[in-house]
This record gives structure tokens, C-alpha cells and sequence, in this order.
């Protein structure tokens, strides 16, 4: 099988933005970045230190720890006859769940655990005063979450939104594979889902190739991204991922956003929509279909409307608030009826 190649490099001295990093378009990984931050720093004192550093932060809100038998290997997945998953999910305090890792990690047995994408000024206030990144003024303002745990992975998968992915404690290794890609990655069903995305179907650890042929071609395009503590990597919205924890202790924060205004909705609304609309319609509608997406929406509208005087565009316009209010309220007319 083919080698994924790494992820391109820059410094942490290059200057950098989130809209430039947008603008780029691929995934880059900013070296060092948060090799300063007091959390780096405290893990590189070994895991007590880390886990210390954690606690001294705790709100006091209950998070969400997943838990899967040892037996997985780490992976976070469906169990075997997709009956349901692989792990359970159960809210307890942060000490409980951080003592509970500290107390397996010299245990072959013990189960894998993970709390994932946690609000961080939420759940732990203060930490992020002392571990940020410069942010520009003004939207789109990220979200900004911590992952904590042992040596888990989560499967192949997207987010919708771009992510700066810190990695604080210990070493963990993306595998990145481009949206185009996304047939050859056999994504699983749209729902259930274990971590609230679809996740492809083929185990990265040991590609079943005769099952799923086309993943060849998938990993001819992926790239890896090897990540120290305080290295931090970005990659664009709907790029897929496979994340492993490589250490018997992990954590990282994440920088989520997207450029949209705040009135766009999910794009996954939309999908669900033209697959109860268009799938099912013959080829040539579909084709035809297609044509006017191009022409409404992939053209970014000024095809649509470059030859309209302004006040007979209408919804062809470009949308604010009040247009998207007005355009909403048409669409749940029609879904309604």
C-alpha cells in the first residue's frame, strides 16, 4: 500500500492567520507554535504534572467520559455486528475521570477512555488565560474545546469546520484525507453515529482491501501529520481525519470555526433535503439537477444574477439576515405543506 506523505511544515516564527491558513486551503502543520504554554510545559514534567496542572482548572460541571473495553485497541467504533457501539458514554467529574486514567496507565487491561471535544472555558475556566492562541478581533470567533485521555483513536471521520488542533500533552498522529476522496473512504450511516459525524468504514490499522478495493486510492492521497506537544496543526473544513493518542496520556485543544455568516444553516440540511428531492429521480433529471446548482449555488450566485437589475433579484441577491429570515421562512412553508 502506498505511504501517506507528511503534512508540509512551517515554523512557529512564520506569520500566520486563520484566514490566510483558510485561504491556503490544505492542511499545515505550525511547528512549536505552543511550545511556551504553561500546559506543554506541565505535561513535559511527566503525566502527574499534567493531570495537576488539569485539575487546578476544574469547573466543577460534570463532562462526558467514553469508555471502551481494552479489547477495541483504542479505536472508538461500532461494535462488530454494528448492534450499537463499542463504548460506552457517562457524565462524571473531571478528578474521577483523570484518576481513573492515571490509575490504568501501567495496566494492559485497562479500557480506554476519553473526554472529547469539551467546551474549555466552560468546563475548565481560567485555562484558557493561560493557554491561547492570538485570535483577530471580531467574527468568526472559534470554539474552542479540549480533548483528554489514554491511548484512543477516532476513527476517519470530517468536521464541518475548519480546526487548529493543539497537541499539549503527549504525541498524536493525524492521518488527513481530502473531501474529494470521500467515496473512496466508504463513509458509514448518516446515523447513529459514535462521535456525531460519519466516520468511514475501513480500520486504518489494517486496511481490509478485498472488502474495500477503492481505499488504495484514498491512501494514495492522504497525508500524516506527526505531532509533538506544542506543534499545532490546521486543516480545512470536511478534510477527513483518523486521529491516534500515542501516548499513555494525551490531551489537546481545538480551534473550531467557519467563515460562513451566522444566518447560513448546515449544509447537512440541504444534503438531507436533496436526498429526499433528487436521489431518486432519473439520471437525466439529476444531470439536470446538477446544471442548476451550478448555476445557482456552486457559482457562488453572480451567475445568477449578474444580468438582473438589483430590484427584481430577489432571493437571487446576496442573502443578510433579514434575507435569510425571509428565505427560511419560505422553505419551512414548503416542507410544511
Amino acid at each position: 500500500m502506498t505511504t501517506p506523505r507528511a503534512v508540509r511544515s512551517i515554523a512557529a516564527s512564520v506569520d500566520w492567520s486563520p484566514a490566510a491558513l483558510v485561504a491556503a486551503n490544505e492542511p499545515v502543520v505550525l511547528r512549536g507554535l505552543a511550545a511556551d504554554w504553561p500546559l506543554v510545559a506541565a505535561g513535559q514534567g511527566g503525566v502527574d504534572s499534567a493531570v495537576a496542572y488539569l485539575k487546578r482548572f476544574d469547573g466543577g460541571r460534570p463532562v462526558v467520559a467514553f469508555t471502551g473495553d481494552a479489547a477495541m485497541g483504542g479505536r472508538f467504533f461500532y461494535r462488530d455486528d454494528f448492534s450499537g457501539f463499542n463504548f460506552d458514554a457517562a457524565r462524571t467529574g473531571l478528578f474521577a475521570c483523570l484518576d481513573r486514567i492515571v490509575g490504568g496507565l501501567d495496566d494492559p487491561a485497562a479500557p480506554a477512555i476519553y473526554v472529547g471535544s469539551t467546551d474549555l472555558d466552560l468546563y475548565l475556566p481560567g485555562l484558557r488565560g493561560e493557554n491561547d492562541l492570538p485570535w483577530p478581533a471580531g467574527p468568526p470567533a472559534p470554539m474552542v474545546s479540549i480533548w483528554i485521555g489514554n491511548r484512543t483513536t477516532a476513527a476517519t471521520h470530517y468536521d464541518m469546520s475548519n480546526n487548529l488542533a493543539a497537541c499539549m500533552v503527549g504525541r498524536r498522529r493525524f492521518t488527513l484525507f481530502p473531501p474529494d476522496q470521500v467515496a473512496n473512504l466508504y463513509p458509514g450511516p448518516l446515523e447513529p453515529t459514535p462521535g456525531g459525524q460519519v466516520m468511514s468504514m475501513v480500520d486504518l490499522r489494517a486496511p481490509d482491501l478485498d472488502r474495500f478495493p477503492r481505499f488504495a486510492e484514498a491512501l494514495a492521497h492522504a497525508q500524516v501529520a506527526e505531532l509533538e506537544p506544542g506543534d499545532v496543526l490546521f486543516y480545512p473544513a470536511l478534510w477527513w481525519h483518523n486521529v491516534e493518542a500515542l501516548s499513555p496520556f494525551n490531551a489537546m485543544i481545538n480551534y473550531w470555526w467557519n467563515d460562513a455568516p451566522a444566518f447560513a444553516d448546515s449544509p447537512m440540511t440541504t444534503l438531507l433535503h436533496a436526498m429526499l428531492s433528487l436521489r431518486e429521480r432519473p439520471a437525466a433529471e439529476r444531470a439536470a439537477w446538477a446544471a442548476m446548482f451550478d448555476h445557482y449555488v456552486w457559482s457562488g450566485g453572480d451567475d445568477a444574477r449578474a444580468h438582473l437589475p438589483p430590484a427584481i433579484q430577489g432571493d437571487l441577491a446576496p442573502l443578510d439576515d433579514t434575507a435569510a429570515r425571509r428565505l427560511r421562512a419560505r422553505l419551512l412553508q414548503r416542507l410544511n405543506r
